[in-house]
This record gives structure tokens, C-alpha cells and sequence, in this order.
């Protein structure tokens, strides 16, 4: 009874909101894509055996597909951590009533079972049960099979939903966590360990022994619980209300930014914008999925001579956040845009604030892209000056493109699947990022110095480190030129 009426006030708060009439047409256009989507799955769950003996000839399909189960439970885990939005409730509203508190939290943690996510596997999953296993093994194998697998999906689920709570509440399990994925694929990579081996092994011996779906029913168990404690553990307002509060002083307690005056205030309110609001939250969660895109690629072989996709790959992982930030640093603000025009007297401390920023996210994102020298020698070069290309000349012109920005944004809704606030000089902006370096590369590249392209591409940056005060000043007056424009667009 309860659970009926959550289901029926998240209902009416969802039909009342200002955006469903808004919403409405892109919802019907992402429902024909994934109506694609779902063919495209029963599709290949139905021929998937017969891609796998194409595959690997030699090989049993179901050794083969029980190999990558893993792999893409690891997969999925990732995919739901950066895409999957948190269920939550406005359990202020409910506290005060006669309701149990374990109903709510059981309601809170039950909503993310009916994510389409959780069901999409399952037209891979059913067809390729009943059409290879239990011909192979038996129909009762089939079935505890594919049991199996949707236990574990709906294990991941929790177990990412936990984690992703936990990136707000104690960051450093979500880096433990990221830490032991990162270990497991560099050690089946250098060949301490086979992940695949393992995965065929385990699934392998449940074909046989059907009993062992016991620990895939406790694996779902252990991480329902997980959820619902933690939960429980965070259900009464005045704790959460302390730790936010406390979490956004913090920002402002930074020593070293006190010591940079005006522009260190602005650097300080916009750390705590980022962290405060869920789009611009959405995208922090989403650096290590920037800085983990070197993993797919660097030890790939056939990409071991293309220096033209690793300055791209470079360009990337060293920018891709600061072009995030560059891109939206206004219209994250258009809510308040009005009283910064009003309020704000040194504008140049504010545009300066807001470069200063992006530098040290585009550093901190270096910094950490440089274990992957260990692939290759040649990456951190090319590392290095797509870091100075970005320092120097990018970020410049990203800023100067994003006083074109016109467009109000709502930060209280996740950056995924979310193209509000983009409009066509973000596109636009997106042609220096990645087509010039790589113009500047290919001639070396021909005339047989590879090298003394990736130099050149550098010096650019270092060319506008060296002027960025003039540069910045470029920025400032054409923002002094545009705020006005800028203003009335956010209005709308």
C-alpha cells in the first residue's frame, strides 16, 4: 500500500514539473532509439553462437561466451557508475508521518530495479540459453544459467548504485574500488592472471553444478545490503544537512587560493558550484572515465605506430575535462548571471579566475596520464605537448567561444543525454581541439619528422603561456562586449 502511493506522488511530481510538456518529444524520439537498440540485442543474441565460431573456430561458443562474462559485467559496472542516475525520494516529506523508515529505504533502493538497463541483456542472454546451453547441457542448465546472469545484473546494479553514493559520502572507497579494477586489467594484460580464464571456469562449473547459483543469490544479497544500510544510516535531515555543509566549507578553507586575493574567491565559489549542483557533479564523476580512455588504446598494437590517433588520444584525456568546464562556464552560472553583472566590479580577476581553473584541471589530468609511459615511451611526449597545445592556445580559444553562450542551464539535472545549454559555437569550438594539431602534425609526419610536429604543436601552447596576459585581455573585452547578450539569453 505504501509503495503505491510513493509510486503515485513521484508520478504526479514528475507530470507536474515544468519540463515533461518540454520533454516530451525527445522522450518519443530516445524511445525509437532504443526500440533500435532492443533489435539490434534479440539480433545478436540470436546469432551471437554463430559470430563466435566464426570467431574462434576451434573453440566451444559457451567456453568462449562464459570467458567475457566478466569483462562485461566489468563493463556494464562502468556504464552504469558514469550513465545510471541515482534513485532518490524527498524523504523530508515522510519523515514526520507514521511510516517505517526501512519501507522508505526499501522504496528508495528498489527504484533502480525498473532501469531499462537491467533488462536489456536479457534478449542476448534467453536466446543464447535455450539455443546453445541446453541443447549442449540441458534445459535445467539453461535456466539456472540465465538466473545466473540476471542476479548478477541485478547485483551490479546495487553494487553501483552503493558505490556512487559513496563517491558524495567517503571518496576514498570509490578510489580503493577504481584502484582494484585498474590492478585486475593490468594484471590479466601482462598475463600475471587470466580474467578470461577464470570467467569461463566459474560459469563454466555452474553449467554443471546448478547449486552454485547460491553464491550469485548471496552476491545479490550482500550488495542490496550494502545499499539498504547505508541508506537507512543517512535517512535523517539534520546529518545530511551537517555533512553537506560542511563538505562546501571546506572548499572555501582552501589556504593557497586565499593567498591569490579576488581571483582566489572566484576560483573558491565556482569549485563549490561544481560540487554543489548535480550536471556539473555528473561530470566530475565522469574523469575517470577521460582519464581511463588511454587503457583501450595504448596497449592495442595495431595503434602502437599511429601518432595521429594518440595526439588525439592525448588531446583527450589532457583537455577533455577542462573543454567540459570552458565550454559551460557561463551558462552554469545563467541562474545567477544577473547579480554577477550587478554585484561583480573586476571583471578581469573573474575572467582570469575562471582560466586559472581550467589550467589546473588540464594539470591535474596530465599529471595523472603519466603511468602510461609504461606502454609506450613516445606517450608521454605526445602527452606532454597536447598538454601544453591545451594549456595555451585551447583554452583560449574556448574561452573566447563560450561568451557566445546564450543558453540558460538547469544544473539540477545530470549531464547524461542532456544537451541543454549546447548550442553551435560549442561545435564549433570543437574544430580547433582536434583538427588543427593534427594539421600541424601530418607535414612533419610526410617529410619523416614525426617528432618535430608533436614540438611544433607544443610550442603553440608554450607561445600562448607567454602571452596569456594579452590573450586573457582578448577574452576579457569580448565578454565586456557580449555580457549584456549573454544576460538577456539566460533570461529566457
Amino acid at each position: 500500500m505504501i509503495y503505491r502511493i510513493f509510486l503515485s506522488h513521484q508520478w504526479k511530481e514528475m507530470t507536474r514539473s515544468p519540463f515533461w510538456q518540454k520533454n516530451i518529444a525527445l522522450n518519443i524520439l530516445l524511445g525509437f532509439f532504443v526500440f533500435i537498440m532492443l533489435l539490434y540485442l534479440l539480433a545478436l543474441g540470436l546469432f551471437i553462437d554463430k559470430i563466435l565460431i566464426e570467431l574462434f573456430p576451434d573453440k566451444d561458443p559457451v567456453v568462449v561466451f562464459n570467458g567475457i562474462i566478466l569483462y562485461y559485467f566489468g563493463f556494464e559496472f562502468l556504464v552504469r557508475f558514469f550513465m545510471q542516475s541515482l534513485p532518490t525520494l524527498n524523504v523530508e516529506t515522510y519523515l514526520h508521518l507514521p511510516i517505517k523508515k526501512s519501507a522508505i529505504v526499501n522504496y528508495v533502493s528498489f527504484k533502480s530495479v525498473f532501469v531499462i538497463g537491467n533488462y536489456l541483456m536479457w534478449l542476448v542472454f534467453f536466446p543464447f540459453a535455450f539455443k546453445v546451453i541446453a541443447p549442449e547441457y540441458s534445459n535445467t542448465a539453461a535456466w539456472f544459467w540465465v538466473l545466473t546472469m540476471i542476479v548478477l545484473i541485478f547485483s551490479n546494479n546495487f553494487l553501483a548504485t552503493y558505490i556512487k553514493r559513496q563517491l558524495a559520502n567517503k571518496p576514498s572507497i570509490v578510489g580503493i574500488f577504481g584502484l582494484i579494477l585498474v590492478a585486475f586489467v593490468l594484471l590479466d594484460y601482462f598475463g600475471i592472471i587470466s580474467v578470461t580464464a577464470f570467467s569461463s571456469y566459474i560459469f563454466g562449473q555452474l553449467l554443471e553444478n546448478h547449486i552454485l547459483i547460491v553464491f550469485s543469490l548471496a552476491i545479490l544479497a550482500f550488495t542490496y545490503a550494502l545499499n539498504f544500510f547505508f541508506l537507512r544510516s543517512k535517512l535523517y535531515p539534520d546529518e545530511i544537512t551537517s555533512k553537506k555543509r560542511e563538505k562546501v566549507d571546506s572548499l572555501s578553507n582552501i589556504k593557497y587560493l586565499k593567498t591569490l586575493g579576488l581571483t582566489g574567491q572566484f576560483i573558491s565559489l565556482d569549485l563549490r558550484l561544481l560540487w554543489r549542483h548535480k550536471r556539473t557533479r555528473s561530470i566530475v564523476y565522469m574523469a575517470p572515465l577521460f582519464l581511463g580512455y588511454g587503457l583501450f588504446f595504448y596497449p592495442n598494437s595495431a595503434y602502437q605506430n599511429d601518432y595521429v590517433f594518440f595526439i588525439f588520444i592525448g588531446i583527450f584525456m589532457t583537455g577533455g575535462m577542462m573543454m567540459n568546464y570552458l565550454n559551460y562556464c557561463f551558462s552554469y552560472e545563467s541562474n545567477y548571471f544577473d547579480n554577477i553583472l550587478a554585484n561583480y566590479r573586476d571583471f578581469e580577476a573573474y575572467v582570469k579566475s575562471k582560466y586559472l581553473l581550467a589550467a589546473f584541471i588540464s594539470t591535474v589530468c596530465y599529471i595523472l596520464t603519466i603511468p602510461y609511459v609504461f606502454f609506450n615511451t613516445d606517450i608521454l611526449l605526445i602527452n606532454t605537448m597536447t598538454w601544453l597545445y591545451n594549456l595555451g592556445f585551447l583554452s583560449f580559444v574556448l574561452f573566447y567561444f563560450a561568451t557566445f553562450s546564450t543558453k540558460r542551464m538547469d544544473l539540477s539535472r545530470g549531464a547524461v543525454f542532456n544537451y541543454q545549454g549546447l548550442g553551435a559555437t560549442h561545435w564549433l569550438s570543437m574544430l580547433p581541439a582536434f583538427l588543427l594539431p593534427i594539421f600541424i602534425y601530418v607535414p612533419f609526419n610526410w617529410l619523416g619528422y614525426p617528432k618535430a610536429g608533436l614540438l611544433i604543436i607544443g610550442a603553440l601552447g608554450v607561445a600562448g603561456l607567454l602571452f596569456h596576459k594579452t590573450l586573457l585581455n582578448i577574452v576579457l573585452k569580448q565578454f565586456l562586449k557580449r555580457k549584456h547578450i549573454m544576460a538577456t539569453g539566460f533570461r529566457e
